[in-house]
């Protein structure tokens, strides 16, 4: 049935992370066709990275319903309710095994949900994986004009169906447009969890940092911090700044933060990171922005995506006073749209929705990767979600409609626990025993 004015959609999102719970939040709901209303069901995958209370509300999306779920679980929930719109806001693998068990579920069903999947952010790694674990989606979303080309060609050149890449914009820009420095001049620098994954890096980033705020004391220098330690983002942090700063000799205008990022950039006039998609969204703001070449340009940092930015610098180019000026062609192509197009950049989205759900029938799920097409690889990916090679629950899965007792919820918790302490405390001390 077409959407209208009177029509509420239904639309359910699944997301293994905190940040890819706003993406797939906010995407919902600027994908839904215009002159509809939204119905939103959260579902968050159960795992390592499974968000807190705290952490969902610092991401200030809410949702009808919001549920923790395994796979599996996930799976025959899918099969009762009756959605119009799934948005798959997870990591690669998890995509390809929903992709796969949602196919079973729905063998035979002439309707189901639009299926809509993408990436929360900058692609800078694992193009080509990533972007073949995600395929077999009604829509895979390209977050700017350059990721829509390349979406496309990788497609295309395995000879997969390149007509699901769908070019938008990252659904969480927006804010007011920077329009001259306050008082005091504030400099953030957002840090990220796994970038540069090491101590001596990490140190000197953070010493740097301090410098800055002795250097220009009339500044407000503040490091923005992704989560608490004890928390998990989509990547893993081991050596989380709030333990590295411990001890050390702070300067008066120098603090830790955390918070809604687009709170925080309402006071920012330079926005410094290593290659955080938070570059982005203060260059949608207008805001002076730079991606630091400190540790170099490299794949490893993700900086090397902003070649040809006009954003690359060091912390002695800033300490001396430098100040970026952004290249606007390069800007254009990465869906920032600071020229004041994004309200439009979903369109092409929308419309193909809206085709898709005025349709008679919905054709299969058909992904990339099949049991022909990749015997030795798609198998280990659906076992880790207890789904079989051809999409069915593996036996002993645990079941959809029995709610977790008192002793499977501390069992769950410790579990938790025990693998955060092993990845901030044990896995560090293993390296470093290593490099001896």
């Amino acid at each position: 049935m077409p959407a209208s004015a009177t029509q509420t959609l239904r639309v359910a999102v699944l997301a293994d992370s905190d940040t890819r719970w706003k993406w797939g939040s906010l995407t919902a709901n600027r994908i839904v066709p215009p002159n509809s209303d939204i119905s939103l069901d959260g579902y968050l995958l159960r795992g390592r990275a499974t968000p807190t209370a705290r952490q969902l509300k610092e991401v200030g999306v809410t949702a009808d319903s919001l549920r923790e779920v395994t796979a599996v679980e996930f799976l025959r929930a899918m099969e009762k309710e009756p959605y119009d719109i799934l948005v798959l806001s997870l990591v690669g693998g998890g995509v390809q095994a929903m992709l796969h068990g949602l196919a079973r579920a729905w063998d035979g069903r002439t309707k189901r949900p639009v299926v809509v999947t993408g990436y929360v952010g900058v692609v800078y790694e694992k193009l080509t994986d990533g972007l073949l674990l995600r395929h077999g989606a009604d829509l895979v979303l390209a977050n700017s004009r350059q990721d829509a080309d390349r979406f496309k060609a990788v497609y295309d050149g395995v000879g997969a169906d390149s007509s699901t890449v769908t070019e938008v914009a990252l659904p969480f820009l927006g804010g007011d447009a920077y329009t001259g420095e306050h008082d005091p001049y504030t400099v953030v620098f957002a840090v990220q969890p796994s970038v540069p994954d090491n101590r001596r890096d990490r140190d000197y980033l953070l010493n740097r940092a301090i410098q800055h705020a002795r250097f220009h004391p009339n500044r407000e220098v503040l490091l923005k911090l992704r989560s608490k330690p004890g928390e998990h983002t989509t990547h893993i942090e081991e050596l989380p700044y709030q333990k590295l700063v411990q001890g050390k000799d702070l300067p008066a205008n120098f603090s830790l933060v955390y918070g809604h990022m687009g709170d925080v950039l309402d006071r920012t006039d330079l926005l410094v990171t290593i290659s955080s998609t938070a570059a982005l969204e203060s260059l949608h703001r207008r805001i002076p922005t730079v991606v630091l070449t400190d540790l170099g340009i490299r794949e490893g940092l993700g900086n090397h995506h902003f070649v040809g930015s006009g954003c690359l610098a060091s912390w002695d180019q800033l300490d001396a006073g430098y100040k970026p000026v952004p290249d606007a062609e390069w800007v254009a192509r990465q869906g920032v749209a600071a020229e004041g197009s994004y309200e439009t950049a979903f369109d092409a989205a929308r419309e193909r929705i809206t085709k898709l759900l005025a349709g008679a029938d919905m054709p299969a799920l058909k992904p990339y990767y099949t049991p022909e097409t990749a015997p030795g690889y798609l198998p280990g990916i659906l076992a880790r979600h207890h789904l079989g090679p051809d999409g069915t629950p593996l036996p002993g899965a645990p079941a959809a409609d029995k709610a977790p007792g008192p002793v499977r919820q501390i069992v769950r918790r410790a579990a938790r626990g025990a693998y955060r302490h092993g990845v901030q405390r044990v896995a560090p001390v293993i390296r470093r025993m290593g490099e001896l």
